[in-house]
């Protein structure tokens, strides 16, 4: 009877060795299974990465799917796709250079009317904020007192007046007398004494007459300059004197107007060497460091440079005709000092700086751009001037450097090719990466001039040839569509 519990335990026993190896191979068969989809993942996306990266060449490594590199044999679009960029040519040109600088704007002339006599203001006779002319009458202060003593000058003028005619007939019949011996010498010396002191007090009435009359004319408040009027100082109805430091307006000559800017004094010689020649042209200039306000002459260098900032101040002139310059203004000034005649120019986004130094992309007549180095001058914003190493009439890259390399073809957008150098794209408007290029030719079927037949991707709604897989021809098309100089996304 005991030997059934026995037996069950010693068949249990038996049974566990045998079902252990069967559950280590089911897990070993699964880890098995992952390994081998891993592996599958691991190949497709290195298959893919191949197909459409490449390598930017030799012994670099391969980049992130889907992106083309500039050069390398590893993929089928990688050496042969052309790269679209923008380009220019060198062209020969007349270059004007300039000395920038920072400036005021003062008035010519400013001038605080005040009245010379006291009295009570009785009209103001302008409207403020208007031009008026040199001798206009802008206020008129009572004249009733100052009337009044010019008349008391006149008559007292004409009384004495009126004393030496007396006195010059006595005189005239004591000269006859005294030759007659009826009147002594001595009384004809004393009238003729009588009417020369008659003929001092009246010209001493006429200087009381030309005083007063001054008074008088200083009660009409002329303007002393032609120029525009500002805010009234002063109401109708008060009383102003002499002794008034406020005034009644302040007049500021705009026309013309004057620019006071510095310029350091390391170009100081070559201003004054120019400025001894001939006289300089100015141009005032926005904030937009763009738009031409006016157009003026260089008028006075100042006799010394502030030792303190290292600076010459000048003044420059303007016409101000439209009043584009008000005083206190704070303007860019151009001083042009010399033109360099015949000098090769490129625009600026053309030259490119390195470890070298500047150098630019030229193009070759087989489509391949050339890194050459170049010596640039003088540049700004929109042209360079190159001293060495462009001829006029090659063409530059202007645009699209990211995928660019020596001997790399590329694809030139025909719409700006031809574009002058200071035509390119201003500063601050350059086109966005992934931005479609003007005039650039679309991703059809069809193969760019010079390239490949295989290096075009078929066009969306193009059908795909036998054997050929979606997903490329799909990341071939995002690729495509970035653009020149476009990361991808």
């Amino acid at each position: 009877m005991t030997s059934g519990p026995e037996d069950k335990s010693d068949g249990a026993a038996r049974s566990l060795p045998s079902t252990k190896p069967r559950r280590r191979g089911r897990k070993i068969l699964g880890y098995g299974v992952t390994l081998a989809v891993m592996a599958g993942i691991t190949w497709a996306i290195v298959t893919q990465s191949g197909r459409f990266g490449g390598t930017g060449g030799e012994g670099a490594p391969p980049g992130p799917p889907g992106m083309m590199r500039g050069g390398g044999g590893g993929g089928r679009l990688g050496r042969d796709v052309p790269v679209p960029v923008l380009a220019a040519p060198a062209r020969t040109a007349d270059v004007p250079v300039y000395f920038d600088g920072v400036g005021t704007t003062r008035a010519l002339n400013i001038v605080t009317v005040r009245s010379q006599v006291d009295g009570k203001l009785l009209r103001l006779n302008f409207k403020e904020g208007e031009e008026v002319e040199k001798g206009f009458v802008l206020a008129d202060i009572d004249p009733t007192i100052y009337q009044a003593q010019y008349d008391q000058a006149v008559a007292k003028k004409a009384q004495d007046e009126a004393q030496l005619a007396n006195a010059r007939l006595d005189l005239e019949r004591y000269i006859r007398l005294a030759q007659t011996n009826a009147a002594t010498k001595q009384q004809s010396d004393t009238q003729r004494a009588t009417v020369a002191q008659l003929e001092a007090q009246v010209k001493s009435d006429q200087g009381a007459i030309d005083n007063t009359q001054a008074y008088l004319d200083y009660t009409k408040v002329v303007a002393p300059i032609s120029g525009r009027t500002g805010i009234r100082l002063v109401d109708v109805g008060n009383l102003v004197k002499a002794t008034d430091t406020t005034g009644i307006v302040v007049i500021t000559q705009v026309k013309p107007i004057s620019v006071i800017f510095t310029l350091p004094q390391q170009q100081l010689s070559a201003v004054n060497k120019a400025f001894t020649a001939e006289p300089l042209p100015a141009l005032a200039l926005g904030t937009d460091n763009r738009s031409i306000l006016d157009r003026g002459v260089l008028q006075v260098i100042d006799n010394q440079v502030d030792s303190t900032t290292g600076t010459v101040r000048m003044r420059a002139q303007f016409p101000n005709a439209d009043l584009q310059l008000w005083p206190g203004q704070f303007v860019n000034v151009k001083l042009l000092v010399d033109t360099l005649k015949n000098v090769v120019t490129v625009p600026t986004a053309a030259v490119q700086r390195g470890p070298n130094g500047t150098f630019a992309y030229v193009i070759g007549a087989d489509d391949t751009v050339a890194v050459r180095p170049v010596t640039v001058t003088q540049q700004d914003d929109a042209t360079a001037v190159v001293a060495t190493g462009l001829e006029a009439g090659e063409r530059v890259v202007t645009t699209g450097f990211a995928q660019l390399a020596d001997g790399k073809r590329v694809i030139v957008s025909s719409g700006d090719s031809s574009a002058p150098p200071a035509g390119g794209p201003p500063a601050g408007r350059r086109r966005q990466p992934g931005t479609p290029q003007a005039g650039a030719p679309a991703a059809t079927g069809t193969p760019p001039s010079g390239a490949p037949a295989s290096a075009s991707p078929p066009s969306p709604g193009t059908a795909v040839a036998p054997g050929t897989a979606p997903r490329e021809t799909e990341g071939r098309r995002r690729t495509e569509g970035a653009g020149s100089g476009s990361a991808v996304r």
